[in-house]
């Protein structure tokens, strides 16, 4: 006791500074998690969450058996898989483009200009696809494809064509926020590996290859672990908004997110949908710890922990 009260004057200032973080932290993120009860139970509003009956796992099979299931996870898994890989080369493209730019002014108008998108709500850069796709009014049925002799198409009714705006929608909203992490990690290398390997006749290619990208390796396999561990999560504004809730495309556009936002919005069953919330977390949980485990076998310095 008395151990404890000399490391609280100690400290006192640093666990006073501590305590608004702390609590939001409990607020927002642990409290919270006393509603995993309602994946296991058949919600009754007259009887309150803890009053309800339990079901055990059938809410689960009830989102498992379904005859989509098969579908939503393939996409979930593969838009993931594909937006983590495209937004760690952009990214990393970006930062090193925006770290060749000498003028400070430019670099920070380059820097704000990249960011810009990932500010923007899914409201907004709904409608900015929608301008381009509009079947009536859009950019390219209007200008591009006339340009190259080309029939304009109803790209909301074409499902095949969505894995591709898709990503190129992620890459342009996220690759600017990563690539200003990358950016910062590249800032901080000694300037004296970049003289050296200049001295022994390294081009741009070499030092990229040779210095920036060894040296940067932990930061980009800590973000890369980040997001492995929200791989059965999804962008909702992405796949509900930007593709405007379109029924003809949803073979190519429908994840595990919107599945469960459309099951609750038509049955109501919130059982349903926490018990879904509830398989993200633990599978994201799950798969960072065997991401980590695996990296740590490579490398253990660069390991998240």
């Amino acid at each position: 006791m008395l151990h404890s009260w000399k490391f609280f004057r100690k400290y006192k200032v640093l666990l006073l500074m501590m305590m608004p973080g702390f609590l939001y932290l409990l607020l927002n993120n642990y409290l919270p998690m006393f509603g995993i009860v309602i994946a296991f139970k058949n919600i009754n509003y007259v009887k309150g969450i803890w009053g309800s009956d339990w079901v055990g796992f059938k809410n689960f099979e009830f989102l498992f058996q379904t005859r989509d299931a098969y579908i939503i996870t393939r996409n979930t898994l593969l838009y993931n898989f594909s937006f983590i890989l495209i937004n760690m080369v952009c990214a990393v493209t970006i930062a090193i483009l925006l770290n060749e730019i000498r003028s400070r002014l430019a670099a920070r108008f380059y820097q704000s200009f990249v960011l810009l998108p990932h500010l923007f709500s899914a409201i907004i850069i709904s409608y900015l696809a929608f301008a381009f796709l509009s079947a009536d009014y859009g950019y390219l049925n209007h200008k591009v494809l006339p340009f190259f002799g080309l029939d304009p198409l109803n790209w909301y009714n074409e499902p095949k064509v969505w894995p591709y705006i898709l990503a190129i929608v992620n890459t342009w909203k996220s690759a600017g926020y990563l690539s200003i992490i990358y950016l910062a990690a590249i800032v901080g290398l000694e300037k004296e590996y970049y003289e050296a390997a200049v001295i022994d006749g390294a081009n741009k290619w070499h030092q990229f290859t040779r210095i920036t990208i060894p040296l940067i390796a932990p930061v980009i396999i800590i973000m890369t672990l980040l997001q492995v561990g929200r791989i059965f999560n999804s962008d909702f504004g992405l796949f509900y908004q930007v593709t405007m809730n379109s029924g003809s495309i949803l073979e190519t556009t429908n994840v595990i997110d919107t599945y469960v936002y459309r099951a609750l919005m038509n049955m109501g069953d919130i059982g349903m949908s926490s018990a879904a919330g509830l398989f993200q977390s633990v599978v994201g949980f799950v798969l960072v710890f065997t991401v980590n485990f695996l990296v740590r076998k490579i490398s253990k310095e660069n390991a998240l922990f």
